[in-house]
């Protein structure tokens, strides 16, 4: 991988397409270093994760280290000066515990179930 900030993520999902799509155009228009990966392709090989891990959580590449999760939103928010103040707020004590709690027991697992029953009618 570069020293470019790499984001992996499920084009299949209409929710986290959407939301990485956003995020695209928005580094795109404004040149940041940043490259997305559908897990969904050839990209996958790269990353050393499988593609049920994969399918779990968002997966970031910055700066050599991995971010899976919240914390990947995290480091993708810190590279876009629109969503810095997200990245600063999810950070602080409270905030950092309930957003990592309310991701990993309601969010991940939701999305991860609908990729289950969407991959299963494919």
């Amino acid at each position: 991988m570069s020293d470019e900030t790499r984001v992996l993520f499920n084009a299949d999902c209409p929710i986290c397409n959407a939301e990485i799509c956003h995020y695209r155009t928005y580094t795109k228009a404004r040149g940041l270093n940043v490259a997305y990966d559908d897990l969904n392709s050839d990209a996958l090989s790269d990353w050393k994760v499988d593609p049920d891990t994969a399918a779990r959580r968002l997966h970031v590449v910055k700066e050599g280290a991995l971010y899976v999760g919240v914390a990947a939103f995290v480091a993708l928010w810190s590279e876009m000066p629109r969503y810095r103040w997200m990245a600063k707020i999810v950070r602080l004590p409270g905030i950092w515990q309930l957003s990592n709690g309310i991701y990993e027991r309601i969010l991940a697992p939701w999305l991860y179930r609908k990729h289950l029953k969407r991959s299963q009618k494919a």
